[in-house]
């Protein structure tokens, strides 16, 4: 089983005792749903903190989305390679991801009026629209389909950190990265690919309740899904904010 989301891979099950015979010690859809909906209430707690802070032009902000940050990636690796230690790591992530969130929604917010409501409502919208067709059948997860968007991802990834690195260097990239068809089309682009990571991060939390995975893969399951929504919500921000600018 492949994901291109790297906190959930077919690995994590490896050396696990699969023989707990209750829910109780198992992993659940259930329990995992649960888990995903305390961390998006503590995102979204931890964003609106950071949004009034802007409203209030207070400067701690930047400092706070930075940190928030770094501290999310810090953390998100630590969980990823620590899955036992998730019901304590991913709240942690929560709030750190929810501070750079709401620093980012709010600054975007302030130059394009509406479009915060309009990307989350998006994010959700496709959360529930793959999670429809995933139960349904609509979208199979094939060996062949998840080697295709994992091999999108790290194309995607490798992308943006040649851009990152070429701007140390004072050398950018206008195309991909400017609000023209070419750009806006990248984003599109990877608006797609970070949509059907959902579809590949559902199929993991699955494969674990099957296979009857300790109870603290709840909460790694639900990290891992927070990831992937994390970076659709700001890639659709990204994509409307090239389609606001060209007005």
């Amino acid at each position: 089983m492949r994901t291109g989301n790297p906190a959930l891979n077919a690995k994590t099950f490896e050396g696990f005792d699969l023989t707990a015979p209750s829910a109780s010690t198992t992993m659940t859809l259930s329990g995992t749903a649960t888990k995903t909906g305390m961390l998006l209430v503590i995102v979204v707690a931890a964003a609106a903190f950071t949004w009034n802070l802007f409203l209030q032009g207070n400067p701690i902000v930047m400092p706070l989305m930075i940190g928030g940050g770094i501290g999310g990636f810090i953390v998100a690796l630590v969980t990823t390679f620590k899955p036992q230690w998730a019901a304590i790591t991913s709240p942690i992530y929560a709030v750190m991801q929810g501070l750079l969130l709401g620093g980012i929604s709010a600054v975007t917010e302030a130059k394009f009026n509406g479009i915060v409501v309009q990307a989350v409502f998006l994010t959700f919208g496709t959360l529930f629209a793959l999670l429809f067709a995933y139960q349904s059948g609509l979208i199979k997860p094939t060996e062949n389909f998840k080697l295709g968007i994992v091999a999108a991802t790290g194309g995607i990834f490798f992308v943006y950190l040649a851009t990152m690195i070429a701007g140390f260097f004072g050398i950018s990239v206008p195309f991909i990265h400017g609000n023209g068809w070419m750009g806006i089309g990248f984003s599109l682009f990877v608006v797609v690919i970070a949509a059907l990571n959902l579809v590949l991060d559902f199929d993991f939390i699955e494969e674990g309740v099957n296979r009857g995975a300790p109870k603290y893969m709840e909460w790694y399951g639900a990290f891992g899904l927070l990831v992937t929504l994390v970076w659709l919500y700001i890639e659709i921000l990204r994509l409307l904010t090239k389609i606001n600018s060209r007005d």
